[in-house]
């Protein structure tokens, strides 16, 4: 029996058929994996799958029903998002249970009561936290499994759709969610797996569809199929897996000096970057890499230590120094911190330089419109047009809007924290290159900060790994991958030389 069918799903944007004609079936006891690039239709198809959008043509039927004639059965989908979703200043209890009717708690709440409820699925997650913690200071990985867990506390759920899960996990944690995964799956729960990543999916997949223009182009059971046909049925064309991305016109000259520098994360780090080259940083979640670049950048403090760029002292502490001296940080949570998600791409582009594009006092549009299309145009940006707002873009095509940017500020240094996060195979082939020629004919020194190792291996001229806030390990980009998970994880440290 097919627990949530779309027929002929068809959803229209103004001039573009995000959905046409779509037929996708999910049954019970099966974990299903979606995948497309971004732009495919995914969004748009789990959007139509939740209730958040009627299609035009077609229908969804949840247990065989219409679900546009009964809204109450979208109930049974239960969607975890991508993005971290939950109330940072209540407690994990009760985040588990809002709203708390749905718990079987009326009048007034009883907080012991949904404190006590929450241990042992909390335990079932291997959440390590307390019911009475507030959500704000958990880590963030728990926080991913705390809003996995919420999505499935109350039994009416038949359909559990996971997107990107894991994008925030560390690698033992993607373990747990896994071993979750397959346990709801053997409650003969029907699973919804979207992932950019096909490691993943074919660790965990039974089936899998494939999206890509807003039509589904293949299906197969996974058994049945290899990554380099998912790649060629996503992106219609062969990529070759063993392309390598790292700069190979590196100068001698060195760009930025690090000496032991410690802040609150991190503690006496000291490195090297030349110009041309792309350094890659590599570590779990909380080893302190992101905390580090950010001190560099001029937005966490820096408690000792020095930095030299280009031979000169650098300022610390002051990220409109950092951007207007050529040092320019790329955030991993590009929708909360690295675009203006209600302005149009054009607002994105010159916000960093609106002072080169004054007309005497006032703006001029026209010169905004110019560097727009520049952008556009250098970066291949989908869109329509520069008026369009950000926030519709693809999470590629994001990236790339914000490469523009930076690039309009003339950098030295760009800083590019998990770069390809949430983006599909063939636009983070896109990126890749995109980085190495900037580093090989700009000049511009790269760092580059992942959580996955072959992005890491494909790309970096150096790897250095941290552990638990200090360099633990510096390799060549031939060394094993399993020797630089090594360091990353503590168990051993190996220092090569710059």
């Amino acid at each position: 029996m097919k627990i949530l069918e779309a027929k002929n799903i068809t959803k229209m944007f103004p001039g573009v058929k995000a959905l046409d004609s779509v037929d996708v079936a999910f049954e019970p006891g099966e974990i299903h994996a979606i995948i497309g690039e971004n732009g495919a239709g995914k969004s748009t198809l789990i959007k139509c799958l939740t209730g958040v959008y009627e299609p035009e043509e077609g229908e969804v039927l949840i247990g065989g029903k219409h679900a546009e004639k009964n809204k109450t059965l979208f109930d049974k989908v239960a969607y975890v998002p991508q993005e971290i979703d939950l109330f940072a200043n209540m407690s994990v209890a009760e985040n588990l249970f809002i709203p708390y009717e749905k718990s079987g708690i009326k009048g007034q709440v009883n907080f012991k009561e949904i404190e006590k409820k929450a241990i042992p699925i909390l335990k079932k997650f291997s959440i390590p936290v307390k019911p009475n913690d507030l959500v704000k200071d958990i880590s963030v990985s728990s926080q991913q499994l705390l809003q996995i867990a919420r999505a499935t506390v109350h039994e009416e759920y038949d359909v559990l759709m996971l997107d990107e899960p894991t994008t925030s996990l560390t690698t033992s944690d993607t373990e747990i969610l896994f071993d979750i995964v397959k346990k709801i799956k053997r409650e003969n729960k029907s699973i919804i797996f979207i992932s950019h990543k096909l490691e993943e999916i074919f660790a965990l997949a039974d089936v899998i569809t494939v999206f890509r223009n807003g039509k589904k182009v293949a299906y197969s059971e996974i058994k049945d199929v290899d990554e380099g046909w998912v790649i060629k049925q996503m992106t219609g064309r062969d990529l070759d897996q063993n392309e390598r991305f790292f700069s190979k016109k590196i100068s001698d000259e060195v760009l930025m000096e690090v000496k032991n520098i410690t802040g609150e994360k991190f503690s006496n780090v000291s490195f090297k970057l030349r110009k041309g080259e792309i350094l890659g940083f590599s570590g779990l979640v909380g080893a302190g890499r992101s905390e580090l670049m950010q001190a560099i950048f001029g937005y966490l403090p820096v408690y000792s230590g020095s930095i030299k760029i280009d031979g000169k002292d650098w300022k610390l502490g002051d990220t409109n120094y950092s951007v207007n001296n050529g040092v320019i940080y790329l955030p991993e949570e590009r929708k909360k911190q690295g675009i203006l998600p209600v302005l149009s791409i054009k607002e994105n582009i010159s916000i960093s330089v609106l002072d080169k594009l004054k007309s005497g006092i006032n703006l001029s549009n026209k010169k905004e419109e110019e560097l727009a299309k520049k952008v556009i145009d250098i970066y291949a940006v989908k869109t329509p047009d520069s008026r369009k707002e950000i926030q519709f873009l693809s999470g590629g095509n994001q990236q790339k809007v914000i490469i523009g940017r930076a690039m309009a500020c003339n950098p030295k240094l760009l800083i590019f924290d998990e770069p390809t996060k949430g983006i599909d195979v063939g636009t983070k082939t896109e990126i890749y290159r995109l980085m190495k020629k900037l580093a090989e004919e700009e000049k511009i020194g790269i760092i580059m900060i992942s959580s996955e190792l072959q992005e890491i291996k494909k790309c970096s001229n150096r790897v250095i790994t941290m552990y638990e806030g200090k360099i633990s390990g510096e390799f060549n980009n031939e060394t094993e991958q399993e020797e630089i998970l090594s360091a990353m994880i503590g168990v051993k440290s190996k220092e090569k030389g710059a």
